[in-house]
């Protein structure tokens, strides 16, 4: 895939962007501050190793590729690590590069000095657990499983949980604490009725289920937001598809988002959680079985590589996609570049590189965004909300054929 489009330049971690400079200044260290915490066992040397790369984020230093032991992602990052020397024109450092590198790459060297790979030890488990156990997700997941009488009903309900859940965000609390109760005002966009229609004619097309393309969910966080990936998955192999495909993280990272460990944990915890969610979970894990539900981890959504740039592998498997469904924030910011987009740009117009019909359900935590119904739209918020782009309130469901 090759974008189409005159793209504007990433964002930069140097300053420009407020929100970005703040995160690699402040939220990262604190976040490795809060995983030392929550692992006070880790042995010496991999306390050492956290405390360094904290201080190299609060510091702003040179970003040094050499503390990565050989592994199957090394060329990759190395190549990303000089694009960032050749932009900025020198020695790369955590302040001066784009802010989607830094950051990917900081949680690749969180994994490094955690030595992930050697132990398979989640750093961020703690505090995924804590999620999992807690009672809100549950009574989330109890409302999202109420039937409906008309499939599209029920598939549309589950959309919106899908997105909403995107709000439970472990690496960011102004997020997190606003929950999943809505104000009316808080969804800007709403494609569903486009969506809707796209699915009634695709299954048309395809004279029904036999032989329908999958439909892929590419995911974000664990927990709630998983919870509710799943309550879509099954309403989709139930009236839309007979195949679904979650992409996932290879490695743990984000502090919250998901990798199949994750989604192993969240089925072995609906088994003890009630009637309904023993019920999906069940349901779930015949399909898995039945080859109808595939989980595809893949080390290229850990990566800082933008959508465009997809290994080939990968993006032979989505081009052939009825749907690709994006969740979360930075995987938004992998579609759209990470730039400041005017904001009423046509959101079809800049994803015209994808060869898929694609939906993307996000809650805002940076800055970027595109599809906006109107040049003011974007100025009247700001007098509403100075904040709006980045404290998590407000979500998009867009939708592109």
């Amino acid at each position: 895939m090759n974008p189409l489009f005159s793209c504007p330049a990433p964002i930069r971690a140097d300053g420009s962007n407020a929100f970005a400079n703040n995160t690699m200044r402040a939220r990262l260290p604190a976040i490795i501050a809060e995983t030392l915490a929550l692992n006070p066992d880790y042995p010496p040397d991999i306390a050492r190793r956290l405390r360094r790369l904290r201080r190299d984020l609060a510091e702003g230093a040179r970003i040094d590729q050499t503390k990565l032991l050989p592994a199957g992602d090394i060329g990759d990052w190395s190549s990303a690590l000089k694009r960032q020397r050749d932009i900025v024109g020198g020695e790369a450092t955590w302040r001066n590069s784009e802010w989607f590198f830094a950051e990917t790459y900081a949680y690749r060297c969180l994994i490094e000095a955690a030595r992930w790979r050697e132990s398979g030890r989640d750093p961020f488990l703690p505090k995924k657990l804590e999620e999992l156990r807690s009672d809100a997700l549950w009574r989330l997941l109890e409302r999202a499983c109420e039937p409906l009488d008309a499939p599209e009903i029920e598939v549309a309900r589950a959309v919106e949980f899908a997105l909403w859940g995107n709000r439970i965000d472990l690496s960011y609390a102004p997020s997190s604490e606003r929950g999943t109760d809505i104000s009316a005002d808080d969804l800007l966009i709403d494609d569903r009725d486009a969506l809707t229609a796209y699915l009634s004619q695709s299954r048309t097309a395809s004279a029904g289920f036999q032989g329908s393309a999958p439909v892929y969910i590419v995911a974000d966080n664990a927990g709630s937001e998983l919870a509710m990936d799943l309550a879509l998955a099954e309403r989709l192999l139930r009236h839309v598809t007979t195949r679904v495909v979650i992409c996932l993280k290879a490695h743990p990272t984000f502090v919250s988002d998901a990798t199949p460990a994750d989604v192993w944990m969240m089925l072995a915890e609906m088994r003890e959680r009630g009637a309904r969610a023993d019920a999906l979970s069940r349901q779930l894990r015949g399909r898995w079985h039945s080859g109808q539900l595939r989980f595809l981890p893949h080390p290229y959504w850990n990566s800082s590589r933008f959508l465009w740039d997809m290994p080939p592998d990968l993006a032979s498997e989505l081009k052939r996609a009825r749907l690709v469904i994006i969740k979360g924030d930075a995987n938004y910011r992998r579609t759209v570049g990470d730039a400041l987009w005017p904001a009423h740009t046509p959101f079809a117009e800049v994803l015209r590189y994808l060869d898929a019909p694609a939906l993307c359900l996000r809650t805002l935590k940076s800055d970027p965004i595109v599809g906006l119904p109107a040049a003011e739209t974007a100025t009247q918020l700001d007098q509403e909300d100075p904040d709006w782009r980045v404290n998590g309130q407000r979500g998009l469901i867009q939708f592109k054929d």
